[in-house]
């Protein structure tokens, strides 16, 4: 390497440690469950989004071998030259009847689906109206599809009424109005019943990004749409099978002209080798647990135990913002207080990860915790235990 990008790279990463902004990996020497082993150390894993634990579920791993032996380890090619299997094709069939739409389109993940979507259907002719707190890929999204971009304060609708006012003074040819369905860092929900209405009155496409959604709200785990009761009034949905669903991936869901012209159009797609069948296989396997008694019964575990988590999180007085969700941030402020917290945790056998600038604002540092459908009454009282002893000593509580 040239010495002069040496030299910039390190002032870079000298930057980012004094600001204790600097990231260094968790290698796990175990599989991701409930309990986890970073190294020599056993750790209680409030970290992962495996909300049902259906990575290690023994149906889908037996899904999974069946037909990487009959398929192969992988596709081979790009879904639009040799790459879609009748595995891919039965996927999407199946997703489509489970979201109630007429077709969707996997995508390698849940970030290339909103690049592919957004920059497909837009240009610098549109105008994007996005809530404040949505995720990262919606803002890459937009910023590659080369529409302006209106910012609307987080899940204000008088806010977001401005806003649409705002973009039809532009004159735009389109206008996409896209919002999380859960938000990934705060964990509460979108007022979508809201939002339908602001979105039909102004004749704007809606969009719903339904990655924390999936597999947690509505029946059967159909996301934010169904927990709402509405199908037919949102245009577009983004899901994703790397949460819930235990795998990797993501998906549109929507019309079938839409999925026809990102065939045509949706980059992530056309340059990107289509999934390995043995990842489509334990999908299809998930989607039929999440609609069998034993998926209600995983959904209504993890909403009890998030039930209880945060009931006990607030008697000991921790800040846990506006989550109404299983994602349950305890907000600390600072980037340096939320790494110690972090720290002093992992040293008492929890795992939760601080996250800090540009992930969330400065000053809104924070540890997210995520309890799971896996962990047990004891495995929760063991993590608040530490957590009370941990806020304690740092003055959080």
């Amino acid at each position: 390497m040239k010495k002069f990008l040496e030299m910039i790279l390190m002032d870079n990463l000298r930057q980012l440690e004094e600001e204790n902004l600097l990231t260094y990996l968790k290698v796990l020497s175990s599989p991701q469950g409930p309990w986890v082993n970073i190294g020599e150390k056993r750790l209680l894993n409030l970290s992962s989004n495996n909300y049902l634990g259906f990575n290690t579920h023994p149906l889908m791993v037996k899904s999974a071998i069946e037909a990487t032996e009959r398929w192969g380890v992988g596709s081979g090619a790009v879904r639009t030259i040799a790459g879609t299997l009748q595995l891919h094709m039965d996927l999407e069939n199946e997703l489509a009847h489970f979201k109630q739409v007429e077709s969707t389109l996997v995508f390698q993940s849940g970030y290339a689906t909103n690049l592919g979507v957004i920059q497909a259907m837009l240009s610098e002719n549109d105008v994007i109206v996005s809530d404040s707190l949505n995720h990262a890929s919606i803002i890459d999204g937009a910023r590659l599809s080369r529409a302006k971009t209106l910012v609307y304060q987080h899940t204000d609708m008088n806010s977001l009424e401005e806003k649409l006012t705002e973009a039809q003074t532009l004159k735009p040819g389109k206008v996409l109005l896209v919002t999380d369905g859960v938000f990934s860092m705060d964990g509460d929900i979108a007022p979508l019943p809201d939002i339908v209405k602001l979105a039909d009155r102004f004749e704007a496409i809606l969009m719903v990004d339904d990655a924390h959604s999936s597999g947690v709200l509505g029946r059967n785990g159909r996301g934010s749409v169904d927990h709402f009761n509405l199908h037919g009034s949102v245009d577009i949905q983004i899901g994703t099978l790397s949460k819930a669903l235990g795998t990797m991936g993501g998906y549109v869901a929507s019309s079938s002209s839409l999925v026809k012209y990102l065939i045509q159009r949706g980059r992530p797609l056309l340059f990107s080798t289509s999934h390995p069948p043995g990842v489509v296989a334990a999908t299809l396997t998930a989607l039929e647990i999440l609609k069998s008694p034993e998926g209600e019964h995983l959904i209504n575990t993890l909403w009890e135990n998030t039930t209880y988590y945060k009931g006990k999180l607030a008697k000991m007085g921790f800040n846990t913002g506006i989550s109404q969700t299983p994602i349950t941030p305890i907000i600390t402020g600072e980037a340096s207080v939320a790494r110690e917290f972090s720290q002093n945790l992992f040293q008492e056998g929890v795992f939760a990860q601080s996250i800090t600038f540009p992930t969330v604002p400065r000053g809104k540092a924070r540890v997210r915790t995520i309890v799971t459908a896996t962990h047990s009454r004891e495995d929760l009282d063991f993590a608040l235990t530490k957590m009370e002893i941990v806020g304690k000593k740092l003055g959080i509580i």
